[in-house]
C-alpha cells in the first residue's frame, strides 16, 4: 500500500517563508511584495521583518496568503569588518493570522532596530509588556531558550543562512528544537556566499536532529534577491490554518526550480515524480545511496529507490537539466519505511 510522504489530497503553494519590506530594512512595502510575488506565481508570503512581527491580514485573499512572523537575531558584538562576528537568525511565523504577540522581546533593545519607521513599535507591535525584558547573548542557552519560547507559543520556527552568520559546526549542532532550517537562502546566494546547505542539514540529522527543511529569499529589494528559492507546500486549503498545519506536518518540499509532483513509499522502496530532470538522488544517513538519470542526456521525470534498514533517515533530491536542485525534508526509516523480516 502506497504511503504517501507528501499527501495526495490537496494543493501544491508555492510559498516565500523569510522576506523584508520597508518595516525593517526592506525596499518594497508589504503591498509590493504580494504585487510582485504574485505575479510569478507565489500564492504566500511570510512577512518577516527584522525585530518587529506586523501582521498583514488586510492582504489575504482568496488567491494569496499573508503570514504572519518576524526574524530574530542572537549576536555577537561586531568589530571592524565583522571580524569574529557571528550571528544566529531565525524566522518565527505565527500560528494564527492576528491576535499574536511577539516573543523574546526586551522593551529597549533590539526590538524595531532595524526598522526604518520606528513609530510602529507603539502603534502596530504587540507583545506582553507584564514580561521582563528577554536579554539574548550568543550562547548555545541563549539561543536554545528563543526557540523554546517560539515553541511553546505556538510558532513555526526556522534556522536561516549558516554560511552569511558565519556559524560552524560547534555553533548550529548545538542548537535544539527547531523546525526548519533554510537549506538555501537564495538572498544570500545572490550576494556571493555558498548557501546552498545540504551539508549543514545533513550535519543536524546525522546529529539526531529530526527538522524539515525549506527554500527561502531573504529578499530586500536592493538587488536581484527575489524569486530564486522557495518552499511548495501541499495544503488542504489557501487559509492560515491549514498552511499552518501543513508546516508543522512536513507537507511541503524546498525548491530553486524543479516540481516535485508526488512521493511515496511501499514496503521498502521510495517513488518520486517530478517535473523533467537531469538526475534523482537518494541521499540517506549513512552514503548516498542511488543516483537515478536518464539515458544520453534524455531527462527523466521517475525515480524509484530501494531502502535499507540502516539508512537511517533519506531525502529525494531532483536535479534539472540547469542543475538547480529540488529538496525533499527527510523522512526517518524508523517511522515510514516497512522491511520484510527475512530481507
Amino acid at each position: 500500500m502506497k504511503k504517501y510522504l507528501l499527501p495526495n489530497e490537496g494543493n501544491f503553494y508555492k510559498a516565500n517563508l523569510h522576506c523584508h519590506t520597508v518595516l525593517s530594512d526592506g525596499c518594497w512595502t508589504p503591498e509590493k511584495v504580494k504585487e510582485e510575488y504574485a505575479k510569478m506565481g507565489y500564492s504566500i508570503v511570510a512577512y518577516t521583518d527584522h525585530n518587529v512581527m506586523v501582521p498583514h491580514t488586510e492582504l489575504t485573499d482568496d488567491d494569496f496568503l499573508a503570514l504572519t512572523g518576524y526574524e530574530i537575531n542572537v549576536s555577537t558584538v561586531r568589530g571592524e569588518n565583522m571580524q569574529g562576528y557571528k550571528t544566529c537568525h531565525m524566522c518565527f511565523i505565527a500560528p494564527t493570522a492576528e491576535d499574536t504577540d511577539q516573543v523574546c522581546v526586551h522593551k529597549t533593545k533590539y526590538l524595531g532596530s532595524n526598522s526604518r519607521q520606528p513609530e510602529i513599535l507603539e502603534t502596530m507591535v504587540k507583545y506582553d509588556r507584564s514580561l521582563p525584558d528577554f536579554e539574548r547573548v550568543y550562547t548555545p542557552e541563549c539561543i536554545n531558550k528563543c526557540i523554546r519560547t517560539g515553541k511553546d507559543n505556538g510558532y513555526f520556527v526556522t534556522y536561516n543562512h549558516p554560511t552569511w552568520s558565519q556559524e560552524s559546526y560547534p555553533e548550529y549542532i548545538a542548537y535544539e528544537g527547531m523546525d526548519a532550517m533554510e537549506i538555501c537562502n537564495y538572498g544570500c546566494v545572490e550576494a556571493g556566499w555558498q548557501e546552498y546547505n545540504p551539508r549543514v542539514y545533513d550535519d543536524m540529522l546525522r546529529a539526531g536532529k529530526r527538522i524539515y527543511c525549506i527554500g527561502a529569499d531573504d529578499n530586500h529589494n536592493k538587488r536581484n534577491d527575489s524569486f530564486g528559492a522557495f518552499t511548495v507546500i501541499k495544503a488542504e486549503k489557501l487559509d492560515y490554518p491549514s498552511v499552518i498545519k501543513a508546516l508543522k506536518d512536513g507537507h511541503f518540499y524546498a525548491s530553486r526550480g524543479p516540481a516535485i509532483n508526488e512521493l511515496y513509499i511501499e514496503g521498502d522502496t521510495v517513488t518520486v515524480k517530478c517535473s523533467p530532470a537531469s538526475k534523482i538522488l537518494l541521499n540517506t544517513g549513512v552514503i548516498r545511496a542511488s543516483i537515478a538519470q536518464g539515458k544520453n542526456g534524455e531527462p527523466i521525470t521517475e525515480a524509484t529507490f530501494k531502502l535499507r534498514p540502516d539508512d537511517g533517515y533519506f531525502r529525494i533530491t531532483v536535479i534539472d537539466e540547469k542543475g538547480l536542485p529540488a529538496d525533499t525534508s527527510a523522512y526517518f526509516i524508523d517511522e515510514w519505511a516497512e522491511f520484510e523480516e527475512n530481507a
